[in-house]
């Protein structure tokens, strides 16, 4: 007979480091959840949905409400069979982008080691670019023209950075515009399988020092001067493959690792580039944890503003297994119909992304204070499209949320003035 499955939340937030086992009942970042297992041993196994950063969001009987409780969202899970030392746990989303922020972090903290605590590295071999020096300020121009033209907000925080860091943003948004063009742009139909496995050769192509055009060449010149790994770009063209063979997504441990790969992966590519303020007392793995959480909030509010659009395409970016808890189903998102159960529904998915913000907005303030502006205007004007769904009365199937050119330019004077605040990690140590 099959054991029942115990289902928890894997305790590890994308900025911190991995917590303890469900069965600790320790606590970590300051967490305590005295509901993580049953008191007395005899007692069967109790699920729980539990998270270092967000707290213990609800506890309940295997099997009951379809295995989980549906009174909180659910942030990344795993399952456990029970068994004592022989359990065998499946790796979560959350864990697996949580290893490659590690590797992240650990490749920008090699660069701000003092030279002398550096290891000796073999001489590095000079790259020549397939572009002639004097084109290369002509292609990261014309990266900066493509950032104004679609990210007009963004663009203009962009100007108060170093003219290095702005040109190297302005080349990773444009590889990463093209790149979402694949599937998303005019030809998107006519995108395979084989046509993103050649654009992943070309991107690795480009980090080896041969680009292809112009705006390739931007970016690897970019990569010679910033701590820039491959991964988080190898991610993202994996994001695009997903979106070939996937339009259903069975619970949020799916959709997140989607997000990550779509939207998380950018920033981690930006955190080398934006730098972390000298003075932060933040650790490396905070800081990417945090661009990590801005990058799956700006996706999931991507997601629940085009859920009429998707749906018109055929696709439901939305979790299954919570649908079916609150009462949906697909023909439901089909019909487009605004009711008790989808407004309830909604609720529980905004107040996930808004908690996603919450945790960027730390450590936003951790970056470099010229870099700071853009970030922030992005952070408060995703998030106010939020308040928008809300306004339109949940209605995502009909009304498309969007923020207004008033609320967009009095944003940038809030954004500028947050980013002229003392990192968070200064802050919070100050007595």
């Amino acid at each position: 007979m099959q054991q029942m499955a115990t289902t928890v939340t894997l305790l590890l937030g994308a900025a911190s480091s991995p917590g303890p086992a469900a069965g600790d009942g320790a606590a970590r970042d300051g967490f305590q959840c005295s509901r993580l297992l049953p008191k007395k041993k005899q007692q069967r196994p109790r699920w729980v949905l539990c998270s270092l950063k967000y707290g213990c969001l609800g506890v309940g009987e295997p099997g009951e409400a379809g295995g989980r409780s549906a009174a909180s969202p659910v942030y990344s899970s795993l399952t456990v069979s029970p068994g004592g030392d022989a359990a065998v746990a499946v790796v979560s989303s959350e864990q697996k982008v949580y290893d490659v922020v590690v590797k992240q972090a650990a490749l920008l903290k090699r660069q701000l080691r003092p030279p002398q605590q550096q290891q000796q590295a073999p001489p590095a071999v000079a790259r020549e670019l397939d572009a002639p020096r004097g084109g290369l300020g002509e292609a990261y121009a014309r990266c900066g023209e493509i950032c104004e033209e679609y990210a007009k907000t963004f663009y203009l925080g962009t100007l108060l950075m170093t003219e290095e860091r702005r040109r190297a943003i302005w080349a990773i948004y444009v590889w990463c515009r093209r790149t979402d063009e694949l599937v998303d742009g005019p030809n998107a139909s006519h995108i395979t399988p084989q046509a993103l496995d050649r654009w992943e050769r070309r991107l690795e192509d480009l980090f080896a020092g041969r680009p292809y055009d112009m705006l390739d060449a931007a970016l690897s010149d970019t990569i010679t001067k910033f701590p820039i790994d491959i991964q988080p770009f190898k991610d993202m063209i994996d994001g695009m493959r997903t979106d070939l063979k996937k339009a259903r997504y069975k619970n949020f441990d799916e959709l997140y690792m989607y997000c990550y790969y779509v939207a998380g992966t950018v920033g981690l590519m930006s955190v080398p580039v934006m730098g972390i303020a000298p003075d932060s007392k933040a650790t490396a793995e905070s800081v990417y944890g945090a661009a990590l959480a801005l990058g799956l909030a700006n996706q999931l509010t991507n997601i629940l503003r085009d859920v009429g659009e998707d749906a018109r395409r055929g696709r439901i970016y939305l979790p299954q297994d919570e649908l079916a808890e609150a009462g949906l189903s697909d023909e439901d998102i089909f019909k487009g119909v605004v009711s008790d159960k989808w407004r309830k529904f909604m609720k529980r998915q905004i107040k996930r992304a808004r908690m996603f913000f919450e945790e960027a907005e730390r450590g936003v303030t951790e970056l470099r204070k010229e870099s700071r502006w853009p970030v922030w205007a992005s952070l408060l004007l995703y998030r106010q499209i939020l308040d928008e769904i809300e306004a339109n009365d949940y209605n995502n199937f009909t009304k498309r949320a969007y923020v207004g050119k008033a609320k967009k330019v009095l944003a940038l004077p809030v954004a500028y003035g947050r980013s002229l605040l003392l990192p968070y990690s200064l802050r919070n140590n100050q007595t």
